[in-house]
């Protein structure tokens, strides 16, 4: 069967064409194919499938073959695949994902992909739709003790689960021991995304990211989202905000008008390559 290795900023993932191929057992196939010594090495797999309410339908896997909601990174890359593929000739494309249809602007140029800004749609801070357990009804610059450390923690959803922690200095943070305990933490039902962010000024911020499923990776397009969100309720930026992460820049804006989030960012091709299912 033939995949494409693709990422965005960092965030890679390995995409099949479903509306071709048929896959048996992604879970088990994204645990072997994510491997970064025994298997070809990815955040995951992603499936691009047909969809009767949309141009198309993305279904996620993680390297641990736990299925993700969403993905922003990822979402770009399918936008690119579309289109430069063939399979779907729009600029302004609707995503079918585990967490709604999202629609993507391509940023085209003689037929390359050079960009794609994708609605991420809005924020959710409700505590029980996030899901966070906790007493109260939003989770804001809320504190939490971890192995008698006290963190001081935002939550919030974009179609999947945040916790957002402010650090002085990412580059500090032991992300392999504290991500692993909050995501793990009791008070996520369906475990969390954990996202270190450094704030640089009103408008650019630096983060690391815990990836629920994967560990730490280069790149989190719904965290970018969550933790520029964050930032602004916390009244630390403004609402336009580029966020800084280890594989590259996004640039996320926060509509006041809409409530809406939008996510701009680069997507990518890295190599084709085939693989035997039977083995």
């Amino acid at each position: 069967m033939k995949f494409t290795k693709m990422q965005g900023i960092g965030n890679d993932y390995l995409y099949f064409n479903c509306f071709e191929e048929k896959i048996e057992n992604p879970s088990e196939l994204s645990i072997k194919l994510s491997d970064r010594h025994f298997g070809v090495g990815s955040d995951g797999i992603i499936l691009i499938e047909p969809s009767d309410r949309a141009d198309c339908r993305m279904d996620i896997y993680n390297a641990d073959g736990s299925r993700a909601m969403m993905c922003g990174n990822g979402i770009r890359c399918v936008g690119k695949y579309v289109y430069e593929r063939g399979l779907i000739k729009k600029d302004v494309l609707k995503v079918d994902t585990m967490s709604g249809v999202k629609t993507l602007y391509l940023d085209v140029k003689n037929g390359i992909v050079r960009s794609v800004k994708v609605d991420m749609g809005k924020p959710v801070f409700r505590s029980a739709a996030i899901p966070v357990q906790f007493p109260k009804e939003t989770v804001i610059d809320e504190p939490i003790t971890v192995d008698g450390v006290e963190y001081r923690i935002t939550c919030v959803s974009m179609g999947n689960p945040h916790c957002i922690l402010f650090a002085d200095d990412v580059e500090r943070i032991a992300i392999e021991k504290i991500g692993p305990k909050m995501e793990h933490n009791p008070i996520f039902p369906d475990r969390a995304n954990i996202e270190f962010v450094q704030v640089l000024n009103s408008g650019e911020a630096k983060m690391r990211v815990w990836e629920r499923g994967s560990g730490e990776t280069w790149a989190c397009g719904t965290g970018a989202c969550a933790s520029a969100v964050s930032c602004a309720v916390n009244h630390k930026t403004g609402r336009k905000v580029k966020m800084h992460l280890k594989g590259g820049d996004l640039s996320i804006e926060w509509d006041d008008q809409t409530d809406t989030v939008f996510m701009q960012g680069p997507a990518e091709f890295v190599f084709e390559g085939t693989v035997n299912l039977s083995k």
